[in-house]
Order: C-alpha cells, then sequence, then structure tokens
C-alpha cells in the first residue's frame, strides 16, 4: 500500500517508481507484524439501520481476493549485476559464467472486484505488475482459507492511472459490482472499502468522504477520492462503495505517519468515473487518450499581472508540439487556455486530466486569452503518443525502437513538484529487467537530456531520437540523476 509523510514533520515519504511519495497497499508475504490503526472517528450523515450489513450481504460475494507470484533469478553473486562487471569476471573467473542462478519467489497480496459475469476483474496495476502467475480467491478466511481459487490471466493495465483488467474462466457465472457515479460524490457521504488488508480476506470498513480531487503525485492524472475508511496494506484494488453499494473508486493508497506500516485514517482511491473512460479501451489491450499537444505551466500572480488576467486559473501555454492539433488549430505559446470542452480550467494540473479522458477524435472548443483577447477555437484531438499499455508483463521487443523502458515528458510542473532541477527532457519511468537500457545503466527516474549529442526536451523529440537508431548502433544518452549529469552507452540490439 502506498504511504506519505512529511520529512520536516518527521514523517517520512516511502518512495515508488520515480520517487513517488506513496507506498502501494500491497501486502508482501513477509510481513511479520501488524500496526493496528486507532479508531476513526467521523461525523457525517446519519445510515439507515442495517444499510452497512445489507451491502456487506449483497456485494462482498463479488470482491476477490489477488495473491501474486513472481520468480526473480540471479547469479550466484548478485552484487555482479553490471553488465562489464559480468564479463570481467566471465574473462577471469571462468567459473563465474557457469555459476547456477538463484530464484527468489516474490508473492504479494491485494484485492480486487467483479465487473462482468464472465470473470472480467478489476484491481490496481501495482497489484498484479510483472507477476509470473495471478491467483483470484473468492470466499472469506486468512491467508488462502477460500471456497473457490482460479489463475487469473493479465487482459491490460494502465499505470499512469494505476490500473489492472484481469480475467478467470469458468462455466459458471461470477457475480459482480455494479459503477457508480463519482462525480456525483459529496464530501461528508458514508462509504464503505471491502478488501484483503494482511491477508484478512473480504474484511470490511466504514467511513466518510473526506475530500476529492487529491493530488497525491503517484501520477499524471492524479485525481483521487480521500477517504477515512480503514485500508491497510493488501486493500489494493478492492472497492470503495456507497451506500447504494455501487463502486465510485479503487482503493489504492494511504498516508500514514512515522514507522507506522498501516492506516491513520487518510487513504486514497481512484475515481470509478476515470476508470470507466478507459474500461472498454482495456479490454482491447490499450488505451488510447486525448492529446491537445501543448507544454503548460501553472499562472502565478506575477504570471497573471504581466497578462493582464482577471486571475490565476487556466493554464498557460509553454510550448506548442509542431503538427500537433492545437498547431493546427492555432493555439501559441504564451496563450492561456481557460475553458476546455465547455468546463472552467481551475488549475494547470487539471487540463492534462481533461484532456485525456476524452478519445482522439473528439472536437471540443478551447476557450484561451490571447494577447489580452478572448476567443474560442474548435480542436480535433489527436492520440496521446507513447500510449500502449502493458500486456502481460513489460517485455522490451529487442528492436531499435523499443529499449526495453518507459519514458514520460517532464514538465515543469512535474520538476518543480519532485525537485528535478531541470525542466525539459524525458523521465524515466520504467525499465525492463535485463534490457539494453538496464544493462547500459538507465534507471527509473533518471531524466534523458540528450541522445548521440541531440537534445530531447519532449517525447516528440525522444521519439525521433529513438527512432533514427539503427540495429547495432551504440547510442550515447547524457542523464541527470539527482544533482549530476552523467553519459551512459546504450547498445541497440541487432535484428
Amino acid at each position: 500500500m502506498k504511504k506519505i509523510n512529511n520529512w520536516k514533520n518527521r514523517v517520512k515519504w516511502v518512495c515508488f517508481g520515480l520517487g513517488l511519495a506513496m507506498v502501494f497497499s500491497s501486502a508482501f508475504s513477509d510481513v511479520s507484524y501488524f500496526d493496528f490503526a486507532k479508531p476513526q472517528l467521523a461525523e457525517a450523515q446519519v445510515a439507515p439501520p442495517n444499510i452497512f450489513a445489507k451491502i456487506v450481504k449483497e456485494k462482498t460475494p463479488a470482491v476477490v481476493n489477488i495473491s501474486t507470484k513472481r520468480v526473480v533469478r540471479s547469479r550466484a553473486a548478485p552484487q555482479m549485476q553490471d553488465e562489464r562487471m559480468r564479463e570481467f569476471y566471465k574473462r577471469f573467473f571462468p567459473k563465474y559464467k557457469d555459476a547456477p542462478q538463484r530464484e527468489q519467489l516474490r508473492q504479494s497480496l491485494g484485492s480486487g472486484f467483479v465487473v462482468e459475469k464472465d470473470g472480467y476483474i478489476l484491481t490496481n496495476n501495482h497489484v498484479v505488475e510483472m507477476a509470473d502467475q495471478i491467483l483470484v480467491a473468492f470466499g472469506s478466511g486468512k491467508h488462502g482459507d477460500s471456497e473457490k481459487e482460479y489463475e487469473a490471466k493479465l487482459i491490460a493495465s494502465d499505470p499512469k492511472t494505476d490500473i489492472a483488467l484481469i480475467k478467470i474462466e469458468s462455466e459458471e457465472d461470477f457475480p459482480t459490482l455494479s459503477f457508480g457515479d463519482s462525480d456525483a460524490l459529496m464530501v461528508g457521504e458514508w462509504v464503505m472499502a471491502i478488501g484483503n488488508p494482511f491477508g484478512f480476506a473480504q474484511s470490511v470498513t466504514v467511513g466518510v468522504v473526506s475530500a476529492k480531487g487529491r493530488v497525491i503525485g503517484a501520477g499524471p492524472y492524479d485525481d483521487f477520492i480521500q477517504t477515512d475508511a480503514s485500508i491497510n496494506p493488501g486493500n489494493s484494488g478492492g472497492p470503495l462503495l456507497n451506500i447504494k453499494g455501487e463502486v465510485i473508486g479503487i482503493n489504492t493508497a494511504i498516508y500514514t505517519g512515522g514507522a507506522s506500516q498501516g492506516n491513520i485514517g487518510i487513504g486514497f482511491a481512484v475515481p470509478i468515473n476515470s476508470i470507466k473512460a478507459l474500461y472498454e479501451d482495456l479490454k482491447k489491450g490499450e488505451v488510447h487518450r486525448g492529446w491537445l499537444g501543448v507544454s503548460i505551466q501553472p499562472v502565478t500572480p506575477e504570471l497573471q499581472a504581466a497578462l493582464g488576467l482577471s486571475s490565476t486559473k487556466g493554464a498557460l501555454v509553454g510550448d506548442v508540439h509542431p503538427g500537433s492539433p492545437s498547431d493546427k488549430a492555432g493555439i501559441k505559446r504564451g496563450d492561456v487556455i481557460m475553458e476546455f470542452n465547455g468546463e472552467e480550467v481551475p488549475s494547470s494540473d487539471q487540463l492534462p486530466k481533461m484532456v485525456a479522458f476524452l478519445r482522439p477524435g473528439t472536437d471540443v472548443v478551447v476557450k484561451i486569452m490571447s494577447d489580452g483577447k478572448e476567443e474560442s477555437i474548435n480542436v480535433t484531438l489527436g492520440e496521446l503518443p507513447d500510449q500502449k499499455v502493458l500486456s502481460q508483463k513489460m517485455e522490451p521487443k529487442r528492436s531499435g525502437e523499443d529499449l526495453g523502458m518507459l519514458v514520460e515528458e517532464l514538465t515543469p510542473e512535474i520538476a518543480r513538484r519532485f525537485g528535478y532541477p531541470v525542466d525539459t527532457g524525458v523521465v524515466v519511468a520504467q525499465v525492463a529487467q535485463e534490457s539494453p537500457a538496464q544493462v547500459a545503466g538507465i534507471k527509473a527516474g533518471d531524466i534523458i537530456l540528450e541522445i548521440n549529442r541531440l537534445e530531447v526536451p519532449d517525447l516528440s523529440a525522444y521519439g525521433n531520437a529513438i527512432a533514427s537508431l539503427k540495429p547495432g548502433d551504440t547510442a550515447l544518452f547524457l542523464l541527470q540523476r539527482g544533482r549530476s549529469n552523467l553519459f551512459v552507452a546504450l547498445k541497440v540490439p541487432a535484428e
């Protein structure tokens, strides 16, 4: 499970992925202790008598426990992971190359829920990510004491929203949960979390909606529901229900204090409306997102004064990608996007979400302030580049165009939020095991500044640079790691 803490208040952020300040709610098998949370009391509307018991009886059968297994292989000398060091040992210590590989079994626990009677199940990406085996159990019990268990297949996952779709097979129909409307959810409403905390299957907790629209640094489309319903390691992927028994979110992360590994009354769930927009794409194996083709930044009070704006609302266009939908429509650098598709843009971090959850080809009206004048511009959205989702596992194709890493564009806002010393380039989000990128020494969190002495300020430039590489080439990458720059040589695999 994800955790969050403030460094200055001696509260510790536990990092995941790009150093984002979260610890996911998957409960790992080596958990040897429990950190019980104190009861969280919340003042909210009084629910009808026995409403929660009724929901539990009707909805719990569709909630599943998910356990995963992943085999990690390494040589007898695991510290020698660098390719050059392995070659050195093979040359001067011949026995090293024949050393047997050691296998380490990593297991984790999470939750999920059935959304279609033929076995489609939603969960978190981090619950099933890179798993060699996914097991789904129905029923109750502690660590495997369940009525039925099935082996699941990963259909697709979307790391940007931390959502995964898996499927189990049976001749019988499965019980299902229905989607609610997370946009209609109000702060103070009662909600219920069902899941598998610490392996205790189908555990139920109740609380209220503490806030909506939380940005916690977990990804580019953060829009979390905050709740004080108790969520602990193992709850990840489980449903957050309203008092109608409808799913209004997927439990994803918690905020903890000090050395605590459990809930202190601050949990986060992905709104179900965000998932509705992706669901049919996930069933097909890839996500298609709308794309404007602009780089944006916040409107600060200083910029507001300089641009003659009435408020700091909106998103300031810092750059327009050549040939993008915005470029074709006439949006230019220095324009401020005030409304998108009929909705106000309250801040720059809201616009990417508003755009991404519309399909490519959608016609929208964008209201801008340009040179002190208000204009409405018609734009046909393009498709956000590089949006193939992870089907099965992230496996490099061993070609010049796929070097075994996922990258995201570094925006000024992301750079500021996570303390990167530069605000242009692309960020390495994930590196596949034994891929060319990993062999070269590239790590998640690195910023790619140049490829073969050519700057890569954005994804478009990165794509062009990668496309120019030929099988067998050795590419020179300039990286920013922490406060230092370093070069690495990446060998493009031969076809």
